[in-house]
């Protein structure tokens, strides 16, 4: 198997950013950094996925645009490899593959983070070790109280030191800080900590991926596949999910573990409407202001909301799939690249723009966006990328932020989880200025 990238965004193109993707998703097969799409050209391909199945003597016996199953490609796959065994022409050997360095440090690619309403707490999804780390905030850094999960991949409730998890992104505190609700992203699940008790229970999700698009206000029952929950948020006794992998928002009752589709068609676009017609694209990140819930859609670069009322979507910036980049400004004209956070803040909003390594402040009023901190141009960026042939680190590598996943606000303090570099930092609103917050204890 060989992995061919050819990324629609520009910071996907970039050789750094993709070795830490390949790393962070423990990819163990060769990947190709095909950043002027000359593999895609000359394989005719126009969609993403799109698999090619080669033969032993390099012909090209079978092609299929869109997602598949394992158990859909197996059959063909084996009807190539017998008549390789067959005519002599199958490698004996495979080659050997030397795998990405994981991360030595107390986190590895730490995505997701959440603050008790008074901030003293701290919840972090320490994503690359499958793990959740629960901590204190200090002034001078975190001091962890809590290790949840065996820090191996599984899904398995029972005691917090037994329990498993997979690639865990979204975390949100209850009104009370006696539960912490998980969106088990690699588990395609959502989960509930019960901080009292420290027990970890699955509120809904099997451990497989939901196939089927399910429309809004269809109930789920609750032992049946989710499609790739991102983030969670709790907010006045109802849980709500970005439900990434279906394009839509979802709704929960903790209590009894029904969900239902919320908002979404399941359609991978950027439309605004009622909950049935509203389209969205992968949306990651949530935050809310009382009124509305404010959500990263991510694949159109976007910073959209839904009305709490009945369900409404609008969009504060962003307008559509592959309208992308980074520019500051006012409605329309603002530019951000698949952001994955969104916290509030004042009478603003706080968004992780992951793929332009800044952090933007947006307004929902006026649909003005304004650099907090850290971004260089993604053109820049992805032309010393190709000048150099290999591709290099972002400018803010080692200096600021590198592909920020998400953003915790409370008690007057701002986190970010600077993801490829594997740390929380504090961060300054006003000044911009971002301080590393060390983990003592782990």
């Amino acid at each position: 198997m060989v992995g061919v990238h050819s990324g629609k965004f520009l910071a996907e193109r970039v050789t750094a950013n993709l070795r830490a993707a390949v790393s962070r998703l423990g990819v163990d097969h060769p990947v190709v950094n095909d950043r002027q799409f000359r593999i895609w050209r000359a394989y005719a391909v126009n969609a993403w996925p799109t698999l090619v199945l080669v033969d032993a003597r390099g012909y090209i016996v079978g092609q299929h645009a869109g997602e598949i199953t394992a158990d859909g490609l197996a059959p063909a796959i084996m009807r190539v490899l017998e008549a390789a065994r067959a005519d002599g022409s199958l490698a004996p050997r495979a080659p050997r593959l030397v795998p990405e360095p994981a991360p030595t440090g107390p986190l590895a690619y730490p995505q997701k983070l959440a603050l008790t309403a008074d901030g003293a707490r701290l919840a972090i999804a320490d994503t690359g070790h499958d793990r959740i780390l629960l901590g204190r905030l200090r002034r001078d850094g975190i001091d962890v109280e809590q290790i949840v999960g065996t820090g191996e991949p599984g899904l398995a409730d029972g005691p917090v030191a037994a329990a498993r998890f997979r690639a865990p992104l979204g975390v949100a505190f209850d009104a009370g800080g006696e539960r912490l609700y998980i969106a088990d992203t690699g588990n395609h699940a959502v989960r509930e900590l019960d901080l009292v008790r420290a027990q970890v229970r699955t509120l809904a999700g099997t451990g497989e991926q939901a196939r089927a698009r399910r429309s809004p206000g269809a109930p789920a029952r609750t032992h049946e596949p989710l499609n790739s929950p991102w983030d969670v948020l709790w907010h006045a006794g109802t849980l709500y999910v970005a439900m990434a992998g279906a394009h839509q928002l979802w709704r929960m009752d903790p209590a009894s573990g029904q969900a239902a589709a919320w908002i979404g068609s399941g359609a991978e676009a950027l439309h605004d409407g009622d909950p049935a017609t509203a389209a969205l694209a992968q949306p990651s990140g949530l935050a809310a202001d009382g009124r509305r819930l404010f959500f990263a859609d991510s694949e159109s670069s976007a910073i959209r909301w839904a009305s709490f009322d009945d369900g409404h979507t609008g969009t504060i910036v962003g307008t559509g799939l592959f309208d992308f980049g980074d520019r500051d400004g006012t409605g329309d004209t603002v530019r951000l690249q698949h952001p994955l956070g969104v916290a509030g803040h004042g009478a603003a909003l706080l968004v992780a723009d992951t793929y332009n390594d800044a952090i933007k402040r947006v307004h929902p009023d006026d649909r003005s966006a304004r650099r907090v901190v850290g971004g260089a141009s993604a053109g820049e960026r992805a032309g010393e990328a190709a000048a150099e042939g290999a591709g290099s680190a972002p400018e803010s590598a080692g200096r600021g932020l590198w592909e920020p996943g998400g953003l915790a606000a409370g008690g007057g303090r701002v986190l970010v989880a600077d993801s490829n570099h594997h740390r929380v930092v504090e961060l300054d609103p006003d000044s911009g200025a971002v301080a590393e917050l060390p983990l003592r204890g782990i």
